[in-house]
């Protein structure tokens, strides 16, 4: 069997086995061998070949697999949980100081320290949520 032939082969093999796999490293490696398959029909010895679809592969996966990936996977825009507080306003509840208080961010109370540690944040104060540690909200006086 020719050489060629039997890359176009690897290829058509690695090029399904893709498509249930969806990580893009074997579609990578299907297209280093439909390559290396290129130069076996122009008469490469076997080493070569191996040489070819070596280098073609480790230069694709290195530096085409992680934009392909970025296109398939965009990055989450969302966020989730405690982090969807950060930036939310809150109102104070008892007295905030570095040491403790609370406040209530979306109709729920929250413990609170003023992000701030010298702030002494009185109640019925707007605040901005800077950050959750734990379970208690930093917190900053809205100016």
């Amino acid at each position: 069997m020719e050489p060629w032939l039997i890359w176009v082969g690897v290829a058509g093999f690695l090029a399904l086995a893709e498509m249930f796999t969806l990580t893009a490293a074997l579609g990578m490696l299907a297209g280093a061998a439909l390559i290396t398959a290129g130069t076996a029909a122009l008469g490469l010895p076997a080493p070569l070949q191996l040489l070819v679809f070596t280098v073609v592969a480790t230069l694709s996966l290195v530096f085409l697999r992680p934009v392909a990936l970025r296109h398939v996977l965009p990055p989450q825009t969302e966020r989730l949980g405690v982090d969807a507080l950060v930036g939310k306003s809150a109102y104070v509840v008892s007295e905030v100081t570095g040491a403790g208080g609370r406040v209530r961010i979306e109709g729920e109370e929250w413990t609170a320290r003023a992000y701030d540690e010298t702030l002494v944040i009185p109640p019925g104060t707007a605040v901005d949520v800077m950050e959750i540690s734990g379970s208690t909200a930093l917190v900053y006086p809205r100016e």
